[in-house]
């Protein structure tokens, strides 16, 4: 299959956990008007990047759940897994290991990162925190090719060319600070603010 457009990949994504929610909840079949409502989306939308993966529903059932679950899980997931560290363990640190822990089997946390003393060698939902200095060490003994980066955003720089250096291959900024990565490494940036002046422009009173 030939590379997937970013937005796609986003909505497969976005499809997969609301599969499984249906699913726990006893629904094994969904039709695509269904699913786009669910996501405030289009069913066009739903079809077409249901097709771009290969797979069709019926016309009497709609998709099967599960089938198209595992189908997406095939697509994004990786086929040994991927293991992410999160450097920077404030609040936004640890809610990201404490609610991402256990969520996807081939995607797991599996380290911190973080310069104050209080926080180093402790254990936060089973991930254990190591010093800044252990960066490039524990990254490639570990074999980590995602970061995320929550740390104060005078340091995100620094702190992403570090983590180019030790052999990261994708990072997630959570920080107001745009980054430059070398076109080998995928970066998604995460801008709360610019998220939550959009939400006061559509909600404010003309």
């Amino acid at each position: 299959m030939k590379k997937l457009p970013d937005k796609t990949v986003e909505r497969l994504s976005q499809y997969r956990r609301t599969l499984l929610i249906a699913l726990s909840n006893g629904k094994h079949h969904i039709f695509s008007h269904e699913l786009a409502a669910m996501l405030h989306i289009t069913s066009v939308q739903v079809r077409r990047d249901i097709m771009l993966i290969g797979y069709s529903g019926t016309l009497r059932q709609g998709y099967d759940v599960k089938e198209l679950t595992d189908i997406i899980g095939k697509i994004i997931d990786s086929k040994d897994g991927q293991k992410v560290a999160v450097i920077g363990i404030g609040n936004l640190g640890r809610a990201i290991i404490g609610y991402f822990s256990g969520k996807r089997t081939k995607l797991s946390i599996v380290a911190g990162f973080d310069l104050n003393p209080d926080k180093i060698d402790r254990v936060y939902a089973g991930v254990w925190c190591y010093h800044f200095d252990r960066m490039a060490d524990i990254i490639q003994k570990e074999n980590i090719s995602i970061a995320v980066i929550t740390v104060p955003a005078s340091e995100a720089t620094a702190v992403a060319d570090k983590l180019i250096l030790a052999g990261i291959k994708g990072i997630l900024n959570f920080t107001p600070r745009p980054l430059n990565v070398p076109s080998n490494v995928y970066l998604e940036e995460y801008d709360i603010i610019t998220s939550l002046e959009k939400l006061a422009y559509f909600v404010k009173k003309v």
